[in-house]
């Protein structure tokens, strides 16, 4: 019975001075004393100060700020204002400008068990193209490293560099495997595609950015010159981008009146108008879905408010801000929202969109099929809803 007792006193004393380390070991982080609500400033010093003090591994005070740079951001609330790191945006500039340093090839991993990523879409502005590289080849390596095992972003890095200088690759073509090394050159990305649909204009427009008004009026022009009796306008999966692109081609389309209100972080309000000079007058659709983003967005608005096109897809997005981009003194930048745009009527699209005159919803795997360019068009119901537009 001794023995039990001694053993219950000697596990009470254990936990006892365990628990009491505890205490103290607590106790110990107090810096300060609570107090009133301190400013951002002064809690982002003292964060810092006890990461310096108490850290135990190194940390990356670049990396630091790149969060803390995002965080701000994000603590606003707006889901459309973002951070751009300075390693990022050399990319970002080359997005916007519809343009990149490379080889002219885009590319997706198509199956794990393939033996490399495949070539889904060949620029003919591109070392690739002049090399013969077509679509369905598959890159299985870059610099001596197997894309399947490093994957589709790493690999785009690796290809992608200085202009002028050369990335050696091996590729796997009609069962035949070779070495190939190609020169990185500024391509010019292809934004608008089109084609004719037995007396239908098909005209998809991947973005709003650099040089899409011109090549969109350019699509129209040669479309007419072909005969086509309608246009329909494919914004599906459009993130949006440049307002005096998106006004230049309404400008083109639209009879005299409003393209475009928007009111600044000032109050002051602009107004993009079309003179009128030249109109557009032919049947037209617009295709819009959930991931029809701003200038898109309004593109169709433009349309539908004016009756000059029928709308055709799902619901959009829905957005109410524009953003102005910064850039900061370390090489990063920040596209911060400074104010708010509307449709020619003075409808603000935040959280709403626009909804489709003709609803056609789609399941997931035919949402993706499109977005992938794996449907074939006479079996996308959307396209073929579009299609159907003309024969009323």
């Amino acid at each position: 019975m001794k023995k039990y007792i001694a053993i219950l006193l000697l596990v009470c004393v254990v936990c006892s001075v365990f628990y009491g380390c505890q205490v103290d070991l607590r106790e110990s982080t107090v810096i300060t004393e609570p107090s009133a609500q301190i400013g951002y400033e002064e809690k982002l010093k003292e964060l810092i100060a006890l990461l310096d003090t108490y850290y135990v591994d190194d940390y990356s005070t670049e990396e630091l700020g790149d969060y803390l740079a995002a965080a701000a951001i994000q603590a606003t609330g707006d889901r459309w204002s973002y951070y751009i790191s300075a390693d990022e945006y050399a990319a970002y500039l080359e997005d916007s400008n519809n343009q990149y340093v490379g080889i002219g090839i885009t590319v997706q991993l198509v199956n794990p068990d393939d033996e490399g990523i495949t070539v889904l879409e060949v620029n003919k502005g591109g070392s690739a193209y002049e090399a013969g590289i077509k679509v369905g080849d598959m890159i299985v390596s870059v610099e001596g490293q197997r894309t399947i095992d490093i994957g589709v972003d790493a690999m785009s890095d690796l290809i992608r560099g200085e202009e002028g200088t050369v990335v050696t690759m091996t590729v796997l073509s009609d069962g035949v495997t070779k070495e190939i090394s190609l020169t990185r050159r500024m391509i010019q990305v292809e934004v608008v595609t089109y084609e004719n649909l037995d007396g239908i204009g098909y005209i998809k427009i991947e973005n709003f950015n650099a040089n899409c008004a011109k090549m969109t009026i350019a699509a129209i022009e040669c479309l007419q010159a072909e005969g086509v009796t309608g246009l329909i306008f494919d914004l599906r999966y459009n993130p949006g981008g440049r307002k005096n692109e998106l006004v230049e081609i309404l400008d083109y389309i639209l009879p005299e009146g409003p393209l475009f209100r928007a009111v600044d972080y000032t109050g002051k309000e602009t107004i993009d108008s079309s003179e009128g000079s030249s109109v557009l007058e032919m049947p037209m659709v617009a295709m819009v879905n959930g991931d029809s983003y701003s200038a898109a967005e309004f593109f169709a608005a433009a349309l539908q408010e004016y009756e000059w096109a029928t709308i055709v897809g799902t619901p959009t997005v829905g957005k109410g801000n524009f953003q102005q981009t910064f850039t900061m003194s370390d090489g990063s930048a920040v596209a911060i929202s400074t104010g708010h745009y509307s449709t020619p009527n003075g409808v603000n699209l935040e959280g709403v969109g626009i909804t489709p005159d003709v609803v056609v919803e789609v399941d997931a795997a035919t949402y993706s099929a499109i977005y992938l360019e794996q449907l074939p068009k006479a079996e996308d119901p959307q396209l073929q809803a579009a299609l159907a537009q003309f024969m009323k």
